[in-house]
């Protein structure tokens, strides 16, 4: 149970705060099994220098993850993944995590100057093609 780096991408622009965006990949990392029970996280300390972001930044995402109970921290031992949270938390978490996905991506198409009605275009084809690749794998 090594401390483990973080792969974390902070988007300074997005409109989305720091800590949340830190929440969002932690999570993220866990569905994905990236993190795993029993890894150790980098210290506030360490993750804030890592990252640089304001030491409080990381302490508030790390506050929510343990209120979570995704995190917890063992004073003199550090902060580790929790055992796997109940299903009715990991769901709530895959919601939260596409939430913030689907905000990012329209922040961002915004951003670049594109219509509500070309990003719900875009979305629909995107569904469709995705759909007909599935439907051509299953064939398969």
């Amino acid at each position: 149970m090594t401390e483990k780096k973080l792969p974390l991408h902070l988007d300074f622009h997005s409109g989305l705060p720091i800590y949340t965006q830190i929440v969002n990949q932690i999570q993220s990392q866990l569905l994905n099994k990236i993190l795993k029970p029993g890894d150790q996280l980098p210290t506030v300390r360490a993750l804030a220098q890592e990252l640089r972001v304001n030491f409080n930044t990381v302490a508030r995402a790390y506050r929510i993850l343990d209120e979570a109970r995704i995190i917890s921290t063992q004073q003199g031992r550090g902060t580790y993944i929790s055992e796997i949270p109940p299903p009715e938390v990991s769901e709530k978490l895959r919601h939260e995590s596409l939430s913030a996905l689907t905000q990012r991506f329209i922040a961002e198409a915004f951003r670049l100057g594109f219509s509500e009605k070309e990003v719900s275009q875009m979305v629909r084809d995107s569904f469709k093609l995705n759909k007909e690749a599935l439907d051509k794998d299953s064939e398969s």
